[in-house]
């Protein structure tokens, strides 16, 4: 299963969500984030317009993970390198491999990674 991380700035639209997936290259199964994120309006529209499961990481959920990038802001807040990264191999489960690193949207409004794993 393919689980697409995202971090996104609050005032990313669906679009830019939208097009950091497509820039990764892969088809998601679902789609993941931090828990106080999954409730942006734009990422539950997306989810719901690529008819995906939206998954909420816990934001402790993240620290752990051996992610390939490291934004310093995205560690001050989130307490990893990578929101995107980290996002995506904790939803995809314990043997979740990324698949590349975060990319990200031309405009810097959002990111994303893959993760591939059996979400066991």
């Amino acid at each position: 299963m393919k689980i697409a991380g995202l971090g996104f700035r609050s005032t990313a639209p669906e679009s830019a969500l939208a097009q950091a997936i497509a820039l990764t290259g892969h088809r998601p199964d679902a789609l993941a984030t931090a828990e106080g994120k999954a409730q942006a309006p734009q990422i539950k529209a997306l989810a719901a317009t690529l008819g995906l499961p939206l998954i909420a990481v816990p934001e402790g959920d993240l620290a752990n993970q051996p992610v390939l990038t490291h934004s310093p802001r995205v560690a001050a807040r989130f307490g990893t390198g990578s929101l995107a990264e980290a996002a995506a191999l904790a939803a995809a489960g314990p043997q979740a491999r990324l698949l590349g690193p975060r990319v990200q949207t031309q405009d810097g409004m959002a990111t994303a990674a893959i993760a591939e794993g059996s979400l066991t």
